[in-house]
């Protein structure tokens, strides 16, 4: 049986679900290296939402106060019907998301929030362009080849390496990520090119089969996103994007409000990318005794509710209450299976439908969830966010 203080954790994947496990580990005292198979940090990345559930992860992590300073928080997020901008429903955010589910609702761009997050990481821990190539976890330790020739042993190893994750292919074979028949244009320019059209701070217009999704990145208003979705029976490539006509976009989201086809006329070309949705089977792999997987590498879903990185954030949390209540590695990894099974099997089938937030919604399940608490055993104990420094300072001088 693996001693839990003295453990070798290698984590394959040094993206957000990555780091930010390494850095609850670190903290609690285990030796953590991260495997990443990029060559260095890139914080690159479309725009991104931080629900309330997010956050909490982001407060555990001392960081949630750079993703507000660094982001936009929305009035509200309202849905609208494509062809006439009639109003579906629309949640309450900025005041009332802290009032309601005890944490704000941020948007910005991904490489802002992982550039904060690989903030907290010991940087010595992170070895760059390890591109894993096989893995053989029946010995005394876990042996992990990457394509480099280099080998490295662990003890204990932790997949967060997304869609295409190595890991998951070394515990199940090799499973290719199949075309979801859906694709998005995507484009961030500066917001004076919308030149003063009114926009609304988060706004998800419906069509028939599409959507367009717009939204600000900063908390100046000085960068516009928009996600445009759409069906698409084939996708030629293996690659994730590839050239857009911006012609056929247009053509595509002919029918929409004028604002919105306003929105994506006055984006640059050479700024809009068009990215296909891959995608595997609707069957969760949590892994084995030695062996766990987090994130998309664990449950991939389709990106229509934005909770794909607060599930891999809820997955940390999750994990690493587990390693801290549990007797040993094995344990702990089962009671983080048993205790993410039922959540995340309702978020993955509410984002296929596409039906969130299209009329009037109970939002509270999602956003409300604490990971930090939620469900709290002896052994998924709660984990209690520490009081800032100088409140730590005032509360031990004698009164």
């Amino acid at each position: 049986m693996t001693n839990m203080t003295s453990a070798r954790i290698a984590i394959v994947g040094a993206g957000i679900g990555g780091c930010a496990l390494a850095t609850l580990l670190q903290r609690a005292g285990h030796e953590v290296t991260l495997y990443e198979q990029a060559p260095r940090f890139s914080p690159v990345g479309a725009g991104i939402h931080l629900s309330p559930n997010l956050i909490r992860v982001l407060r555990l992590l001392g960081v949630d106060k750079l993703a507000l300073l660094a982001g936009h928080e929305p009035a509200a997020f309202v849905n609208r019907r494509a062809e006439d901008g009639e109003l579906l429903y629309s949640l309450p955010l900025g005041d009332a998301a802290n009032a309601r589910f005890g944490a704000p609702f941020i948007t910005l761009t991904r490489g802002d929030l992982y550039a904060a997050v690989m903030s907290t990481v010991r940087p010595a821990s992170i070895h760059w362009g390890k591109r894993l190539a096989g893995m053989d976890w029946r010995g005394e330790t876990v042996e992990l080849g990457f394509e480099d020739g280099t080998v490295a042993h662990a003890d204990i190893v932790i997949g967060a390496d997304g869609l295409r994750s190595r890991v998951r292919e070394a515990l199940c074979g090799f499973e290719k990520p199949h075309f979801s028949g859906q694709v998005a244009f995507r484009a961030s320019y500066p917001s004076h090119l919308l030149e003063g059209l009114p926009v609304d701070d988060l706004t998800k217009w419906w069509g028939h089969d599409t959507f367009v999704l717009p939204y600000w990145l900063d908390r100046g208003r000085s960068k516009f996103y928009f996600a445009a979705m759409t069906p698409q029976a084939e996708w030629p490539t293996e690659a994730s994007s590839m050239p857009v006509d911006v012609d056929e976009m247009y053509s595509i989201f002919a029918g929409y409000h004028a604002d919105v086809r306003h929105m994506l006329r006055q984006a640059p070309p050479e700024s809009v990318s068009k990215w296909a949705l891959f995608e595997r089977s609707p069957k969760f792999e949590f892994g084995n005794e030695r062996v766990v997987l987090i994130g998309d590498a664990c449950h991939p879903m389709r990106p229509f509710m934005s909770q794909g990185a607060a599930m891999a954030l809820e997955d940390v949390a999750v994990l690493y209450r587990a390693i801290s209540g549990a007797p040993d590695f094995a344990s702990a990894f089962s009671a983080y299976d048993a205790h993410r099974y039922e959540r995340l099997s309702e978020v993955h089938r509410v984002s296929a439908a596409n039906t969130f937030m299209h009329g009037p919604t109970e939002p509270d399940w999602v956003f409300g969830y604490d990971p930090l608490s939620a469900g709290a055993t002896a052994q998924i104990p709660a984990v209690h966010l520490q009081p800032p420094l100088h409140a730590r300072k005032l509360a031990s001088e004698p009164a």
